[in-house]
């Protein structure tokens, strides 16, 4: 069976007895996005599984309330992109952590997983951007990796084409800066 339209999951879902088959469609045609998506803002597999775990949770809890004024995959973005905005802000809560220790934390475990076989650019570009500030991050991967138009990302983040125009210039400019000068270790 191919994948169905985001109306079709819907109308399966609002359904009492198809609710659980059309989540679990929902889950396997998103949630490979919205995995690689979170990897990119967290690094570390086990976290960003938590994540998504926690994101499809939310999904599950509040599609009955989605009113279709936007796309489903932007509103599946937009949760799972608050989420990681979420899960860092708790990794920075503590007391002693700074925010270049959480980054260090998080770019320790590439050199460690066993779930990120990229090469030496792979990985200085993704240092460079665990130094980026999480919501400039977030604006680069959507746009940059998943390939989200400005409008798309703009829904998705509450924020303005232009701001978003802004924000992605700003993180190339300073992506190209770390990666060529080698300042991401």
């Amino acid at each position: 069976m191919g994948e169905l339209s985001d109306s079709e999951l819907l109308a399966l879902f609002r359904k009492e007895e198809s609710r659980h088959y059309a989540f679990n469609l929902l889950v396997r045609q998103y949630q490979r996005k919205l995995y690689s998506f979170i990897r990119r803002m967290i690094t570390d597999h086990d976290e960003a599984q938590d994540v998504l775990q926690n994101t499809f949770i939310k999904v599950w809890n509040g599609l009955d309330k989605f009113r279709e004024d936007s796309k489903l995959y932007s509103w599946l973005y937009r949760i799972a992109h608050n989420e990681c905005l979420n899960h860092l802000r708790s990794l920075k809560k503590g007391i002693f952590t700074s925010d270049e220790s959480v980054v260090e934390r998080l770019t320790t475990t590439l050199d460690s997983s066993e779930h990120f076989n990229g090469d030496l650019i792979q990985k200085k570009l993704q240092r460079a951007l665990m130094k980026l500030p999480d919501k400039q991050r977030a604006v680069f991967t959507m746009k940059y990796f998943d390939e989200l138009k400005y409008e798309e990302i703009s829904d998705i983040t509450g924020t303005s084409v232009g701001a978003l125009k802004s924000s992605y210039h700003i993180a190339v400019k300073k992506i190209e800066s770390w990666v060529t000068t080698d300042q991401t270790k």
